[in-house]
């Protein structure tokens, strides 16, 4: 799926680590995603009533000790990449995706949806959410990469039983064969960029398998198409983690 977190992260690390600047990285946001509006952050302690452009909230964050920038992109039964409260969390999983800030005192989790207004205006609007203070636990880019490479065998496996296994319309072959934009930004070492980019394409293959290509299976072999692809899922999620925090930042 197409994610708004997920730009934010990648350059917005970018910003902190020093490979691009404010107004770069908020051009590459927002040339993804549209204007970026945030919320007031928790406890209120910013004056984002209504929202903020963007590049205005980030300069407020940098001056309240702004860190770094962990995306989570957690699913039903797992909220992977997020550390709490509860609320926070489920607001996270209905949109498939979040952000979370690191400030000096405290943590924020960022919670994105459709920002639509009129027929031309699209856009993001950024919900803030009080987060645990705590370090999300995720693999390192190493582990990451051999568990997706893993997975794809695995996944290969059981399906051989499944007979038109991918079932996929042409929009898909189309899809993956089309490269798109970097994942991320200036400042990630080559193979962030490349597990990103495998990520992002297995991404799509498992976002666009209709589920009506599974006319004429058995149940069984039904059942066996479903479960690898929420385990290619689960493995491409926590790929695309591993590559967004795999730069190197200031301390």
């Amino acid at each position: 799926m197409h994610l708004t977190s997920a730009p934010l992260v990648a350059w917005g690390n970018a910003w902190l680590s020093g490979h691009v600047g404010l107004d770069d990285a908020v051009d590459a946001v927002e040339r993804r995603s549209g204007p970026n509006l945030i919320g007031t952050v928790p406890p209120g302690d910013l004056p984002f009533d209504g929202g903020v452009p963007l590049r205005t909230a980030l300069v407020h964050l940098r001056g309240l000790g702004l860190s770094v920038f962990r995306l989570a992109l957690p699913a039903w039964g797992d909220p992977f990449g997020l550390v709490g409260p509860a609320e926070l969390n489920q607001a996270a999983i209905e949109a498939q995706e979040g952000v979370l800030v690191q400030l000096t005192d405290r943590q924020v989790g960022l919670v994105p949806s459709a920002d639509r207004r009129g027929s031309s205006y699209v856009g993001v609007s950024w919900a803030p959410y009080p987060a645990n203070d705590t370090v999300p636990q995720i693999p390192d880019l190493p582990e990451a990469e051999r568990r997706l490479k893993l997975t794809l065998v695995e996944v290969a496996e059981q399906l051989q039983g499944v007979n038109d296994v991918a079932g996929f319309a042409p929009t898909v072959h189309r899809a993956l064969g089309d490269p798109g934009v970097p994942a991320l930004a200036h400042g990630y070492p080559p193979r962030a960029h490349r597990v990103a980019a495998q990520a992002e394409r297995l991404a799509r293959m498992v976002e666009l398998a209709e589920p009506e290509s599974g006319r004429g299976l058995t149940a069984h072999q039904a059942r066996l198409r479903q479960e690898a692809l929420r385990t290619l899922d689960a493995a491409v999620r926590r790929a695309r983690v591993a590559a967004h925090a795999a730069i190197e930042l200031p301390r």
